[in-house]
């Protein structure tokens, strides 16, 4: 159970406040005046602070504020029998979470330290959480291409620019976007990610500038879109070359002039969004035949970067497989493994055509299909595809150029088949709508060919 500090100069008080808490279960220390609650707190293990307002030597507020000073961010009431505003005020901008009057009714008292507790606890599941994502959008590697990346976004972040990422399928895009949004002053706002190519074209507009109820059949309930959800904080367009031709002057209206119209609404609403795009298309190609407006294009690209490929930067491999051999082991409650060094040379000589995304991917299967803790050469081995040589690799991430052309016409069309799906599921994220359309078929049919060629996902 939880530990309480009860720092009051009234003996009557602590004792109270003490079998009242004892009696939940919970442990107990007190101190007469704030000094005395200082000394106590150097020794740690408390986990919530109760203050009287009026005390000698040191009083609630001054005790408050120093023990801020000294780093301690447990949660702390306050006690009073003389209420004030004035104090109030002062004491919840010190970071107190309550404020009591005295004498103290005990179920009032244990519900406002019940919450202080929770809130507590939950500040810290929130900071381990936010840790855990840090830790899984960190970019590892110092190769020299990323090296130059690092000082190119280190630039860039604190700015206000737009920023298009380019890059291949699989070559952490997204991290890219994490590191600029983590790197500017609306790192502590909402980072909103958008795939533009899994959103079904006809559902393209409320999901970005979201509707209003009854604007159309089955707007059941008003919906806020992304940008919206992404005011004061950064949205990120991946895949921005897939937005529909048609909606593309709307999103440009929207980084023009900041304001956005949400679907069946009568005025418009001013959102404070910076917009970080990402594509493996060539849009300065799709500009030129017509397939995305070029006044966008520049509108999104005021810096560009580009994510190396895999291949461009093979040094870094091995620690970038360490890292995802850890992130897979905990994941799923694996006991720790380790690569040895022939499995890290298998590695380092694979072409990987899906990039870091295929290596992630990979790596995961080997902790959960290798039977022993330490992962061998072998190992490696039996989980790399049959032809790595299978394209994917390409700025366009499609088609296979190195399917080997030896054997029956069929079983070759059948491998060139298998490829090509996989890749459309890559690119969309495993979204079924999203690939079936950008296959041309039916979503059906899809599912019949994943099952004909025993496709799964890893």
């Amino acid at each position: 159970m939880p530990t309480i500090l009860i720092t009051d100069d009234e003996p009557n008080i602590r004792k109270s406040l003490s079998q009242t808490f004892k009696l939940e279960g919970y442990r107990v220390e007190t101190a007469g005046d704030g000094r005395q609650a200082l000394g106590v707190l150097e020794d740690g293990g408390i986990d919530l602070v109760m203050l009287d307002l009026q005390m000698p030597h040191m009083d609630g507020l001054e005790t408050l504020r120093e023990l801020r000073n000294r780093g301690h961010a447990m949660p702390v009431m306050l006690l009073t029998a003389h209420g004030s505003i004035d104090a109030a005020v002062e004491a919840i901008k010190l970071g107190a979470f309550d404020f009591l009057e005295k004498p103290p009714h005990s179920e009032k008292v244990l519900l406002a330290a019940r919450n202080a507790l929770r809130q507590a606890d939950l500040l810290a599941e929130n900071a381990e959480l936010r840790g855990e994502v840090d830790e899984a959008n960190r970019m590892i590697g110092d190769s020299p291409a990323l090296q130059a990346l690092r000082e190119q976004i280190q630039k860039v972040a604190p700015t206000q620019a737009r920023v298009l990422i380019l890059g291949e399928n699989g070559t952490g895009k997204e991290l890219i976007a994490h590191a600029l949004h983590q790197g500017s002053p609306r790192a502590e706002g909402p980072f909103v990610r958008v795939n533009c190519a899994a959103l079904p074209r006809e559902l393209v507009e409320s999901e970005l500038f979201g509707h209003e109820k009854g604007a159309f059949t089955g707007a059941t309930a008003r919906r806020r879109g992304k940008f919206a959800r992404a005011d004061g904080g950064t949205l990120f367009l991946d895949e921005v070359g897939e937005i529909p031709l048609e909606l593309q002057a709307k999103l440009l209206r929207a980084l023009e002039s900041g304001e956005i119209e949400p679907v069946g609404a009568d005025a418009e609403q001013t959102v404070d969004v910076r917009v970080l795009a990402a594509t493996n298309r060539d849009l300065e190609a799709d500009v030129a035949e017509g397939r995305f407006r070029q006044d966008l294009f520049y509108r999104l690209q005021v810096v560009s970067l580009t994510a190396p490929a895999l291949r461009e930067h093979a040094e870094d491999i091995p620690p970038l497989a360490r890292h995802f051999l850890t992130l897979a082991c905990r994941e799923n409650n694996i006991r720790p493994r380790t690569l040895d060094d022939d499995a890290l040379e298998r590695l380092v000589a694979h072409p990987w055509p899906g990039n870091v995304r295929e290596l992630r991917n990979l790596v995961e299967r080997l902790v959960i299909m290798a039977s022993g803790e330490t992962i061998s050469e072998a190992d490696v081995a039996a989980a790399l595809p049959a032809n790595p040589s299978l394209s994917g690799a390409g700025s366009g991430g499609g088609a296979a150029t190195g399917v080997a052309t030896e054997g029956a016409l069929r079983d070759v069309m059948a491998q060139v088949e298998r490829q090509v799906i996989l890749d459309a599921l890559e690119r969309t994220n495993w979204v079924m709508a999203a690939a079936a359309r950008e296959l041309d078929l039916e979503r059906s049919h899809l599912y019949k060919k994943l099952k004909a060629h025993g496709i799964e996902k890893g």
